[in-house]
């Protein structure tokens, strides 16, 4: 049984991704700091429907249920850090951790460098200390910046992230690299399009249009609607993962030209993968279907472009599917009606409190 350690188990694809990987014979340890960034009740939700009491996590204190391991740490605490590499001697490393959001790094860059560099460079340390055999971390579409060369492809320039969110996990790619360089890690990176889902996040842009639908209240949408995104359904992108963990990058890749060379590919073994649905969806096309689900219209307030948006975003995910032998198959109807069904039944729980 190969033993996994997902950083941000406790947030929103963290979850998805322990559920399946523990269904699919894998042992377990997830990681989390639990901040403050959205409502901790819901992180510590996700731990309960892992089968965590969450009454007793404790800093540093390893909670074990059957085949799955839960630790509140913080990535920047690197003593403990590596005491847990050592103590799991893990397989593989799912690194999702991370401060997200783009909006909220014009108001507090130094989260990110924290999280995002701070954190990440912590993990490649301990990953050279105690080997694993493959590393997937967790980049982001956003990286594409002003790229307007739709759809994005992994070979495609990303010099020109619009925020620090987009810089940060530039950031990531570039370190990882040099750790495949200099220690023989296997890392791959993973450019996430607009995941969404059951138990997502309370700043994304589903929660937020459901939320405000139930309650009956308006709600923002901005470039007056005139946006695209290439979601992709959680469960897709778990499952895509989950394939991708026994198949790290080799050393030597002959598609790799050292005289022409291209961000995805390496000499080393190293690789980049977009993972998104290959098929962009309006933005007011997936507000209908919001309504659809709820049955009721939304009030809808237009608004310009927020700083640090770019108006559509469309995956080339050709090279992952060929890799993995998986293509996201849930359509959006089908993910939207799963998120409101969960969404309805945890507001029915706070309100049974």
């Amino acid at each position: 049984m190969k033993k996994v350690l997902i950083t941000g188990m406790a947030g929103f694809i963290g979850h998805h991704l322990a559920k399946l990987l523990v269904k699919s014979n894998f042992e377990v340890v997830g990681l989390d700091n639990i901040n403050d960034y959205y409502d901790p009740n819901l992180k510590l939700a996700r731990l309960q429907d892992l089968g965590f009491d969450t009454n007793e996590i404790a800093y540093n204190k390893l909670l074990t249920n059957a085949v799955i391991s839960f630790i509140k740490l913080d990535l920047t605490d690197l003593g403990n850090l590596k005491q847990l590499f050592e103590d799991q001697q893990f397989s593989y490393v799912v690194n999702l951790a991370a401060q997200a959001g783009v909006r909220y790094s014009l108001e507090n860059p130094h989260s990110y460098v924290d999280s995002n560099i701070t954190g990440f460079l912590n993990i490649l340390e301990s990953c050279r200390a105690f080997p694993v055999e493959h590393l997937v971390f967790a980049s982001s579409s956003s990286v594409y910046g002003l790229s307007e060369d739709i759809p994005f492809k992994e070979d495609n320039c990303t010099d020109h992230p619009l925020a620090m969110y987009a810089a940060s996990k530039k950031a990531n790619e570039m370190m990882a690299h040099s750790y495949a360089n200099l220690y023989g890690i296997p890392c791959t990176g993973l450019r996430f399009f607009t995941v969404y889902g059951p138990w997502g996040r309370p700043d994304m842009a589903l929660h937020i249009f459901t939320k405000a639908m139930v309650e009956d209240k308006p709600f923002e949408v901005f470039n007056n609607g005139d946006m695209s995104r290439d979601f992709t359904y959680v469960g897709d992108i778990v499952e895509s993962v989950k394939r991708l963990l026994p198949l790290p990058p080799k050393e030597n890749n002959p598609a790799f030209n050292p005289k022409k060379p291209v961000s995805s590919k390496s000499s080393k073994a190293y690789q980049l993968f977009n993972i998104g649905n290959n098929s962009p969806v309006a933005l007011m096309d997936y507000v209908h279907a919001v309504e659809k689900a709820l049955g009721k219209k939304g009030k809808i307030i237009f608004k310009p472009m927020q700083p640090g948006d770019v108006q559509s975003t469309y995956a080339n995910v050709e090279n992952l599917f060929n890799y993995i032998g998986f293509k996201p198959k849930t359509t959006i109807e089908e993910g939207i009606k799963a998120f409101v069904d969960r969404y309805l039944e945890l507001e029915g729980m706070k309100r049974e409190k």
